[in-house]
């Protein structure tokens, strides 16, 4: 119980000086931000502060915090160190210089901003393995509702039913303007979120010691023996650091009225996040006893877990927010993930979104695919699985890309040529997480454990002493020449 309470009080301090630190490193200003300069009455509009952290909330969450938190609490409570220090030092900083480049560059997603920073390869790249875990994140947060909502509902209402009524209302979530339904369902879903977290953790802190929170260790207790390099960095995505982060900044971005806000919006809501995560670790482990017992329980379906938590802990009333977020929260991941898709898409093309007519034209063929997708996740027992596997690969390979992207934006950009540091070394440490899981996971190359972090580590160390010399060399010209101005 300590050691969560802790870990707690260090998000909160991490959030007033490491947050502040990446404020001053990206050195914002009063410069007229997109949701004033465009304010198009579709994507581009002006937010108050509160309600875009909410929405912000939400769409880097939904249940990512809550089903990635659980899976790495299999591993015992170590996840603690990788969910504190990973969302301060890596997540937060990753969403917060996302959202503020892209404010500075007209609301340009993460595939156009790598283009600019890294090359048009990249851009490429990017733009096609942006919507590839756009659409995979839509279907993963389609499927995982219309389950539970088959369980719960006449047999006539099976899943094929409810996910094309999720994709029914995903449809309308990507049309219509942003202040319209998300800007309005968002904020009541983001308190729903913190709500369930609060009253989970309250209800097992006044149990009278019927659930242990279990104090830190630095043991693996996964029951397996899997190891926790690499696959609790994947594992735990969402609550830590996750790429597909980058996608939902930008659009936050587009909405953001003035550039300083910006450190309440992006980092604050990525460490609120990583709370919400803490708390689902501990409790998983708290309310099974083992992780054993835990992991028992998850090959029943995280949603399951979510419902014998709340359930368990606080009787009807917890089951009902448990339906209640494990049917709502990822759906409002899925919604924004097809949006993103849709904003890559068009400005690849470039398709002005005020028309209905172009947005159609994007969104009826990614919604096509992610239903084909969801089709074969729900009549394959295994495929959904599958596509969450590759799904948190992708995720957090997507991670270490953005991160490079920035570390070379405040090489090229920032005021200060060494607060790159900030970006590169979780950039780094991220590189060497994805290349090592793929080269041993099952769903990847199945290569030697230890074969596979030689290879990964040695291939991020690589990159950083690329970084190096072009720090050095920007360092230098620095006393030549100014750095050049960001576009407005």
């Amino acid at each position: 119980m300590i050691s969560l309470f802790i870990a707690i009080a260090v998000l909160i301090v991490g959030f007033l000086v490491y947050g502040r630190v990446a404020e001053k490193v990206f050195s914002p200003d009063d410069r007229t931000t997109p949701a004033i300069a465009i304010n198009d009455g579709v994507d581009c509009i002006p937010m108050k502060t509160w309600r875009a952290f909410l929405i912000q909330l939400l769409n880097i969450a939904g249940t990512g915090p809550i089903f990635g938190a659980l899976m790495g609490a299999v591993f015992g409570p170590v996840v603690f160190l990788w969910i504190v220090f990973g969302s301060i030092l890596g997540g937060a900083v990753h969403d917060y210089m996302t959202g503020m480049i892209s404010c500075r560059h007209k609301g340009a997603s993460i595939a156009e901003l790598s283009g600019i920073y890294l090359g048009r390869v990249v851009k490429w790249i990017m733009r096609v393995f942006s919507v590839v875990l756009l659409v995979l994140c839509g279907v993963v947060f389609v499927t995982s509702p219309a389950g539970l909502l088959d369980n719960l509902t006449p047999d006539w209402m099976n899943g094929t039913f409810w996910a094309i009524v999720i994709l029914i209302y995903y449809l309308l979530a990507t049309l219509l303007p942003i202040d319209k339904l998300i800007g309005k369902l968002y904020p009541i879903f983001g308190i729903l979120l913190m709500t369930m977290a609060a009253a989970t953790i309250g209800g097992i802190l006044f149990s009278g010691g019927r659930f242990q929170i279990p104090e830190l260790t630095l043991q693996n207790l996964h029951p397996a023996g899997t190891p926790v390099w690499p696959y609790m960095f994947i594992t735990v995505a969402c609550g830590a650091i996750s790429g597909f982060h980058a996608t939902q900044s930008p659009m936050v971005a587009k909405c953001t009225k003035t550039e300083k806000d910006g450190r309440k919006i992006f980092y604050g809501a990525m460490i609120c996040e990583a709370v919400i995560a803490l708390i689902w670790a501990a409790a998983g482990v708290a309310f099974y006893g083992t992780t054993q017992l835990l992991s028992d329980a998850l090959k029943n379906g995280a949603s399951n877990v979510v419902y014998e938590i709340s359930q368990g802990v606080l009787g009807s009333f917890g089951g009902f927010l448990a339906i209640a977020g494990v049917v709502i929260c990822p759906i409002t991941s899925g919604d924004t993930a097809f949006r993103s898709a849709r904003l890559i898409v068009a400005e690849t093309f470039h398709l002005d979104q005020k028309k209905i007519k172009n947005r159609l034209i994007v969104t009826i063929p990614l919604l096509a695919i992610g239903g084909l997708i969801t089709w074969f996740s729900i009549v394959d027992a295994n495929g959904f699985q599958i596509i969450w596997r590759y799904f948190s690969w992708s995720n957090q390979t997507l991670a270490a890309i953005t991160l490079w992207t920035i570390s070379a934006y405040l090489l090229k950009k920032g005021k200060y040529r060494f607060g790159s540091l900030f970006t590169a070394l979780p950039a780094v440490f991220m590189t060497a997480v994805t290349i090592t899981y793929i080269l041993t996971a099952n769903e990847g190359f199945r290569l030697d454990h230890t074969i596979s972090c030689i290879v990964g580590l040695s291939a991020a160390f690589i990159l950083f002493v690329v970084y190096l010399v072009v720090l050095l060399r920007r360092t230098s010209q620095k006393r030549l020449a100014p750095p050049l101005p960001d576009k407005q």
